[in-house]
């Protein structure tokens, strides 16, 4: 029974790390999308750094990626960036991969 448990502990261990390697992609990955989001909003400074927590904030319950498309593309039509929820789709793609790259090289 011994071994039995102490893979099954093993298994949780490696479920909760990875859900946290997730957790920290996905932050990351949405902070790297707000900031070239602000960018293309012609946001700078302070207020660049803002949004782009706005969107990392896991309490303003942007939970799913389509939620996050959504924001920005609602945010671009109000500031007539003529950018579509299509490319906004490859940023995450490529935001996502890069957050990924940061997490594994650590």
């Amino acid at each position: 029974m011994s071994g039995f448990e102490d893979r099954e502990k093993g298994y949780e261990r490696k479920f909760e790390r990875d859900q946290e390697v997730a957790f920290k992609v996905r932050a990351r990955r949405n902070h790297l999308l707000g900031k070239w989001a602000a960018e293309q909003l012609g946001l700078q400074g302070a207020a660049a750094e803002a949004y782009a927590r706005e969107l990392a904030d896991p309490g303003k319950h942007l939970h799913g990626d389509e939620e996050l498309v959504n924001k920005i593309a609602g945010d671009f039509a109000a500031k007539a960036v003529k950018l579509d929820a299509a490319r906004i789709r490859l940023e995450v793609e490529r935001f996502t991969a890069e957050a990924r790259k940061a997490f594994s090289a650590s």
